[in-house]
């Protein structure tokens, strides 16, 4: 198998000089456009180029496949969204058989940075009702995976184990876990006939939020399925709180049944996840998990699970 090139600032700046008209970007000076890595150190496949794009490369052919996916289903998903989704203004190969495309950057920080207010949790209800909308077999068609749901007992084990170490590190308070009972995690089974777009990837930095709090647009589509709606729902429990979540959900039209789900998947993810990463594995800094951690944990009015039998979402 041939070694991708790593791509350099020189590389990024031949590139971006042929796709940008002079003028078309800010930061442009003699020498180039300007260019810098969106993250320090690591594989450097997103650069911000200028003050208004950014362009993202390939590392290898699975991201290929991913990201040609992805630029379909972008153009899929933008009429039903209330939200920005990225437009690519150019793309291509940056190397052999390794794709890129140049984005415009959608104006505003990350929900890291800034907190998302109501009118931006009624934002996220109209993302997760545009999702909802997407017709499935059209996605399909454009080779969105379909997957699974995740079994919320197997992920329950998996976090009582994970919080008797965070317990023994003094990270968490493992009693907690004890409102997630076995016959309630089986309770909050996924409901067939119930798959849906599933963004995937609704982090914090994948959410684009204004100063005043408003979610003014979406980034990475490049895992996106065909699935448990609960899993955008757990996404957004640990990018906004899980009270904000369940708020943003129940007003999109999901009933208690997802709701819970959601919340009880992102909490088991963010016991297995930092108990993971203190035992050595993984890369994710330690502050964002503990952050994520403790927004999943944040109560919400509706905790238990009592009769869901009658629910219909």
């Amino acid at each position: 198998m041939t070694q991708a090139p790593t791509p350099t600032a020189d590389t990024v700046r031949r590139l971006v000089r042929s796709l940008l008209k002079d003028g078309a970007d800010a930061g442009k000076s003699a020498a180039g456009p300007d260019v810098r890595p969106v993250a320090e150190g690591g594989g450097q496949a997103t650069w911000w180029v200028g003050t208004r794009h950014v362009l993202r490369l390939a590392p290898d052919r699975d991201a290929t496949v991913r990201q040609r996916r992805e630029l379909r289903l972008r153009d899929l998903v933008r009429p039903h969204l209330p939200v920005a989704v990225p437009t690519s203004v150019a793309h291509g190969e940056w190397a052999p058989g390794l794709t890129y495309t140049l984005d415009t950057k959608v104006p505003g920080g990350s929900a890291e940075e800034h907190d998302v207010s109501a009118v931006g949790e009624a934002d996220l209800a109209g993302l997760l009702t545009g999702l909802r909308e997407v017709p499935v077999r059209q996605a399909e068609t454009l080779g969105v995976p379909r997957a699974a749901p995740r079994s919320l007992e197997a992920l329950r084990r998996s976090a009582e184990r994970a919080a008797g170490r965070l317990a023994a590190a003094d990270e968490f308070d493992a009693v907690r876990l004890q409102q997630l009972t076995a016959p309630a995690a089986v309770q909050l089974a996924a409901q067939p006939g119930t798959a849906v777009l599933v963004h995937h990837a609704l982090t914090g930095e994948h959410l684009v939020v204004s100063a005043d709090g408003r979610v003014r647009g979406v980034l990475g589509w490049a895992d996106a399925v065909l699935g448990d709606p609960a899993e955008d729902i757990a996404g957004l429990a640990l990018a906004v709180g899980s009270p904000a979540a369940v708020r943003a959900a129940t007003l999109a039209g999901y009933g208690a049944r997802p709701c819970l789900r959601g919340l009880w998947l992102a909490r088991c993810d963010t016991l297995s996840r930092l108990a993971e990463r203190l035992e050595g594995r993984g890369s994710s800094p330690l502050p964002l998990l503990r952050e994520q951690l403790e927004r999943a944990w944040e109560a919400i009015l509706l905790e238990r699970v009592t009769e869901l039998r009658d629910e219909e979402s």
